[in-house]
């Protein structure tokens, strides 16, 4: 282990700031400067790029925050896929991380960026080699088209670097993760093509491509079962936006008191979706490198996951995986007793999967009860009418820590599952993942805002 934590120790990495508190100002200026630059990147093409077998996997693009012919076709899937791998691994003691020390925390992230250099390699491998983003087919066999096989593997790979350290200049610098920027970016351009698109849909003559028109094309050209599917998935687009925000709002306030100062005392809050939008993040990653990678393998003339056509899934594990749009379904009468079942298992992997991440999660970001009893503990805060003990305010957090564990991770795998097979616009699982990137990022923003406003605030708010 001395060799590979010798690597770890120096590889590359962006410097955090030398100041214990980033401005505001400082914190959205680099954020937008990453935003921008992730916009910019999706618009540079693959130099040498003549098949491109990936561009009919839209959603999956967004949910891994790339751009399939670009430069950040990789996205963030390295990244998640190592973070998968390393939590399973911990999880099951293989590969076993003490997270209660930040000796132990700095080999975990260590290893997951060493991790995700490799998935970066092996995965641009992967495309180029079985044909997802390969050269013009008119080289095959000639010295040429090796060659531009190495140019693509490379830009890849100098693409997925990028985003790896985009994502650690967001972290460090700006606010939340890079991750969840990149796919809220993505899914919010993704809903306002989907919605106000004029342009002409090639699949549909006559009808524009974004939803509001076509409603009122539809309803002009008489035809009311075109109009209502649109008009439904504008409404479960906006029901799924409500819900979201309804099922982050909730909490649990624990009341605690400042030891030294009688009298004084904040509520510490845990919110119901304890382990936020991760879980789902995971999930659906988990879902997108399985479609992807079974579209290469057929392409090899290995469907071991399943067959596609058009980019769909018809065949396999990777079907039963995907979710279909029941809505849609029971409005034009093609819903069947095989729909159902389909998107019974789909619901079912998103709320067991959803569940297994979240547990995971709370392991590894330092969620659980013994980390959260050692903050406390150190900001001077305990619960009035319980003796201040490290030992007892970790029993007590744990009656609510691992409830919402379990209760938060079925209800946000649950919602997300629901939300795609409601047919909303971009996918129910990116609306939702959206909507609480960008709530959580509006309530790190007015909380870091509030602080510089007052600094007596962030001294009662012990820095965070």
């Amino acid at each position: 282990m001395g060799f590979w934590d010798t690597i770890i120790e120096n590889l590359p990495e962006v410097s955090g700031p030398t100041q214990k508190k980033l401005p505001f100002k400082d914190k959205l200026k680099w954020t937008l400067i990453i935003l921008i630059l992730f916009f910019v990147l999706g618009l540079i093409p693959l130099f040498g790029l003549g098949s491109n077998a990936l561009q009919n996997f839209e959603f999956l693009s967004i949910l891994l925050g790339a751009s399939f012919g670009s430069i950040i076709s990789l996205g963030i899937g390295p990244i998640v896929t190592a973070s998968i791998v390393l939590q399973l691994l911990n999880g099951a003691g293989i590969w076993k991380f003490d997270l209660t020390t930040p000796d132990g925390k700095k080999r975990f992230q260590g290893y997951q960026k060493l991790l995700s250099v490799f998935f970066i390699l092996l995965e641009g491998t992967i495309y180029v080699i079985m044909g997802g983003l390969a050269p013009n087919p008119a080289y095959i066999g000639t010295p040429l088209y090796a060659q531009l096989e190495l140019v693509l593997i490379f830009q890849l790979f100098l693409g997925g670097i990028l985003i790896m350290f985009m994502d650690e200049v967001v972290s460090k610098w700006g606010f939340g993760s890079g991750i969840s920027l990149f796919i809220a970016a993505g899914v919010a351009q993704q809903i306002f093509v989907s919605a106000f698109s004029f342009l002409p849909n090639p699949q549909t003559p006559g009808l524009a491509s974004g939803a509001v028109p076509v409603l009122f094309q539809s309803l002009a050209a008489g035809d009311p079962t075109t109009a209502f599917l649109k008009f439904a998935a504008i409404v479960a687009t906006v029901a799924v936006f409500f819900l979201a925000v309804y099922a982050q709002a909730m909490k649990i306030e624990i009341p605690l008191s400042f030891g030294r100062i009688r009298g004084h005392g904040i509520r510490w809050p845990l919110n119901f979706l304890y382990t936020s939008n991760i879980p789902v993040i995971l999930v659906a990653a988990l879902m997108a490198n399985f479609q992807l990678f079974g579209t290469l393998l057929q392409r090899w003339g290995h469907p071991l996951l399943g067959t596609f056509s058009n980019g769909q899934p018809v065949s396999g594990f990777v079907l039963w995986i995907s979710g279909r749009p029941i809505l849609s379904n029971i409005i034009t009468g093609t819903f069947t007793l095989q729909v159902f079942l389909h998107s019974l298992t789909y619901v079912l992997f998103m709320v067991v999967g959803s569940v297994i991440f979240s547990i995971f999660w709370v392991q590894t970001a330092g969620m659980d009860a013994r980390s959260q009893a050692k903050q406390m503990m150190a900001s001077g805060l305990q619960i009035p009418g319980f003796r201040r003990d490290e030992r007892v305010l970790e029993r007590i957090l744990n009656r609510y820590i691992w409830p919402l564990t379990i209760m938060g991770g079925i209800a946000v795998g649950f919602i997300a599952a629901i939300a795609d097979l409601s047919g909303a616009l971009s996918r129910g699982t990116g609306i939702l993942l959206t909507v609480m990137i960008v709530y959580q990022l509006y309530e790190q923003i007015a909380r870091e805002h509030l602080m510089d406003m007052n600094p007596m605030m962030r001294k009662f708010m012990g820095g965070r």
